[in-house]
This record gives structure tokens, C-alpha cells and sequence, in this order.
């Protein structure tokens, strides 16, 4: 492992790009076409950042699990019509891309670690035109749901990177307590989909107010010593 490398690893929805409407959306499509209610949509963005299956387990917690594949392939079928059409819009939040320009200016390696499909993040590099910005991609198809620590120590042995140089940054608390159990740094943003103090409980070292100051603070977090804002 390197000393010197450093990996900064984000999620995506709720993270790097604002996606919520998009889901609730394909849910409610795909509880509909299971003739189920329509989901709530504070419960739908709850789950935003989970495995599609996991999540689907999350909003149907009585189902016997009979239902959980057949609402994630609905699910499946009505997010790629979603995309499909013109107006479909998953935009980056305010400051993203400026931030991750000046971490890789700084030297910093990206990573991405989401409950995407490897086709969902292709299709996100693609709109956004990233290219080979993500040097380690880690997505739902590749290890199990978050908060399962497999998709970071993925990402750490493909970079090379120490897990004490490397920081996990997220908006739910799935996203810290990944990070928590893989023993990298954990960084909540408070833009996404679940409350700073929920981040805070669940492992988050920092809160990160905007894109601006994540720079910085991703250093303060590396070199240290920081306040831990989790209780211990």
C-alpha cells in the first residue's frame, strides 16, 4: 500500500448528482405495476444509495420477498425509459465538478462506490462527460449492498492506496458506515438525502457544507488530527 497516494471515493445519488425526483418516479411506476400503493417519497429517498433489491426489501419490509425481484426488475424497466426520454435530468450539485478538477489537480485519485448498476454509472460518466476521471468504479453489481465494507476495500486494492490516506464521501448513512467498516475516512455532505445528524451518528469525521470547501477539509481530514464528530 502507498503512503503518499491518496483516494477520495464518492457516492453518487444524492452525492455527486441530484437524482432523487428520477427515482421516486421509477418506484412509484414499478409498486404500480406490482399493484402495489404508490411508495412514499420521504421512504423512497431514504433508500436512495442501497442495492436495488436491498432497497426494495426496505420499503416492502412485510413482503415475504416474493415481490422484491419482480418490483427491482419493474423498477429496472422504467428507470431506462425515464432516461430515455429528452428531458431526463440528473444534474451535478452546484460546485462538483470544480471540486473534483482541483482534487485531481492536487493529486488526489477518484473513485466512485454506489448502489448504481455498473450501466447506471456509465450512463452518469457519459452525460457528464468524466471520461476516465473514476479510476476504480465500485457499483452494485460488483459487491454487496452498502454497508458492506467490500466495495471500498475493492477500490483501496485496485488504487494501492492505504485506507488511513482514503476518504469516503456520502450523503446517507449507509455511505458512513461503510466507511467506518472498511477504516477509511468517513465525510458526510449535508446536500443529500439524509439528515446531518443521522450522518454524524453513523460515523461522519466531518460535515461538509458545499463542494467549495471539500477540498480543503478532505486534507484536514488525511493529515489530521481531527475532532471526530461521532460519538465514540
Amino acid at each position: 500500500m502507498s503512503v503518499s497516494k491518496r483516494l477520495a471515493i464518492f457516492d453518487v445519488d444524492g452525492t455527486l448528482i441530484d437524482s432523487q425526483h428520477n427515482i421516486v418516479a421509477a418506484m412509484t411506476v414499478a409498486f404500480r405495476a406490482n399493484d402495489l400503493d404508490d411508495p412514499r417519497p420521504e421512504a423512497v429517498r431514504r433508500i436512495i444509495g442501497l442495492s436495488l433489491v436491498d432497497a426494495v426489501a426496505r420499503l416492502l419490509p412485510d413482503d415475504e420477498g416474493g415481490r422484491h425481484l419482480a418490483v427491482a426488475h419493474a423498477y429496472k424497466d422504467a428507470f431506462l425509459q425515464l432516461r430515455a426520454r429528452r428531458e431526463h435530468s440528473e444534474p451535478l450539485f452546484p460546485g462538483a465538478r470544480a471540486a473534483l478538477a482541483a482534487l485531481q489537480d492536487d493529486g488526489w485519485l477518484l473513485g466512485v462506490a454506489t448502489g448504481k448498476s455498473r450501466r447506471g454509472v456509465e450512463a452518469m460518466i457519459a452525460r457528464h462527460g468524466f471520461g476516465e476521471l473514476f479510476v476504480t468504479q465500485q457499483t452494485a453489481d460488483d459487491a454487496p449492498s452498502k454497508p458492506h465494507p467490500a466495495m471500498l476495500l475493492q477500490a483501496l486494492e485496485e488504487t494501492g492506496v492505504a485506507a488511513s490516506n482514503a476518504v469516503m464521501i456520502g450523503d446517507t448513512t449507509f455511505d458512513m458506515a461503510m466507511g467506518r467498516s472498511a477504516r477509511v475516512h468517513a465525510a458526510g455532505v449535508v446536500w443529500g438525502y439524509h439528515p446531518p445528524e443521522d450522518l454524524v451518528s453513523a460515523g461522519a469525521e466531518i460535515l461538509v457544507d458545499n463542494y467549495d470547501e471539500l477540498p480543503a477539509r478532505l486534507v484536514e481530514l488525511v493529515e489530521g488530527p481531527v475532532c471526530a464528530l461521532a460519538p465514540s
